[in-house]
């Protein structure tokens, strides 16, 4: 069967959701991914020997500046004022799992942030190591991302004021 081609509805119209009526209140979330990577990857970064510097700090610097630009990333996201925010990274059996937690007082949820950090932080990380990652085509035979979920979310029953 042929591929499905896409046709553009001249009359769709992107928007946001209007959140105006909904309160603020106190929201978390969590977020994590794991970054699976090759052996030569693997020492490197237990060795302190990758080229580009300390790809864990570069990654949860990346993420979390990333998570405070969220909705310029994605069309439909609210810009929302993160009132904590927190990327973590450390070197597992077989890759690098990293964990973001967004949290805010507001009317919408701040779980794409989180996503975002996560994302972020181990692209960066990915992006550090891939010349180790390489094969002899420069394919990245060893290197993937994800899963990336969301862990948990949590919202306030009592209303804060606007």
């Amino acid at each position: 069967m042929p591929p499905r081609k896409l046709v553009a509805n001249p009359a769709s119209t992107a928007r946001q959701r209007d959140i105006r009526g909904k309160p603020s209140v106190h929201r978390i979330a969590v977020a994590e991914g794991i970054l699976r990577l090759g052996s030569r990857s693997l020492r490197a970064l237990g060795n302190g020997t990758v080229e580009k510097g300390d790809p864990l700090s570069a990654g949860s610097l990346a993420g979390l500046s990333a998570m405070k630009r969220t909705s310029e990333l994605i069309p439909h996201c609210h810009m929302v004022p993160l009132t904590g925010s927190e990327v973590t990274l450390r070197q597992v059996t077989g890759g690098v799992r990293a964990r973001a937690r967004a949290e805010t007082h507001w009317g919408t949820g701040v779980e794409m942030e989180a996503l975002v950090g996560v994302s972020v932080a181990l692209l960066t990380v990915w992006d550090m190591v891939k010349y180790l990652e390489k094969d002899e085509g420069g394919g990245y035979p060893h290197t993937s991302l994800g899963p990336v979920k969301v862990l948990s979310k949590w919202k306030s029953p009592e209303e804060v004021p606007p």
